[in-house]
């Protein structure tokens, strides 16, 4: 049976545990997944527990994506991780938690289509950096929006391929073909009060508040527009597999699951 669930702090909005139970029921697989609300003081006590405790995995939020790096006695990393200094997840593996990074997979599907010759990330955290890995090599031009500037050395490791460069939280958005939007709520709103123009593609990683000012905005000006809930269903659908060791199709799960995340945002 899949024992799993979903770590962070604050995590009461998540819509992670629907998303999974919905994927373990089409899937026929017996199945918990909850959410625990963890702080990173307790995280290294719960893990050193779990490991006793028949889990399969957890989904990792904020602030946990990057702080897991300091638990190296339980975990091990995939090589991609260990440049991006950022993982979502986490699941057993010869007794000992395997971390990975279906953010990072998810925005190579959910970005696949797009133009992105020169690309803006707005925010330098863990899902920006999920981001730039996924976009290293494909974008020509990475441009990031910082509002702490002491994040660009460890973002210049990840880019091996593509040119990046930093800027402050006033820099235009003009001129990108695909721009994406990682920081917390209310951190872009004077962003989206300076827009009167189009931008081809905005990827707005939250999905609460929905719609933030920034999508709502980029939308009434005739972006296409992507959000927390793409992102949120594209990511999961790898964790859903890694959790049950499933192979499935991913066009009817991926379906299901949008449809789950969208009836919780009526």
């Amino acid at each position: 049976m899949i024992k799993a669930a979903v770590l962070g702090s604050p995590i009461s909005h998540s819509l992670s545990p629907a998303l999974h139970k919905r994927a373990y029921e089409i899937l026929g697989v017996p199945a918990s997944y909850g959410a625990i609300d963890l702080t990173v003081e307790l995280a290294q006590d719960f893990l050193l527990r779990a490991l006793k405790e028949d889990w399969t995995g957890f989904s990792l939020t904020m602030p946990l994506k990057e702080a897991i790096f300091t638990m190296r006695d339980e975990i091990s990393f995939e090589p991609i991780t260990e440049i991006m200094r950022s993982v979502n997840t986490l699941f057993v593996q010869d007794g000992k938690f395997l971390a990975s990074s279906t953010d990072r997979t998810g925005f190579i599907r959910l970005l696949s289509d797009i133009p992105k010759e020169r690309v803006a990330i707005i925010g330098g955290g863990g899902t920006a950096r999920a981001a730039l890995a996924a976009l290293d090599g494909e974008a020509s031009e990475i441009d990031f929006l910082l509002r702490s500037p002491h994040r660009s050395q460890a973002l210049s490791l990840i880019a091996q391929k593509s040119e990046v460069a930093f800027y402050g939280m006033d820099r235009s958005l003009r001129g990108y073909d695909l721009v994406i939007a990682t920081v917390p709520s209310g951190a872009s709103d004077e962003i989206a009060e300076s827009i009167d123009f189009t931008i081809p593609t905005l990827c707005e990683v939250l999905y609460k508040p929905f719609p933030t000012k920034l999508l709502a905005k980029a939308r009434s000006l005739g972006a296409r527009t992507l959000d927390g809930i793409d992102l949120l269903v594209e990511q999961a659908l790898d964790q859903v597999s890694l959790f049950s060791a499933m192979k499935f199709e991913l066009s009817p799960m991926r379906v299901a699951l949008q449809r789950v995340g969208r009836e919780h945002l009526r």
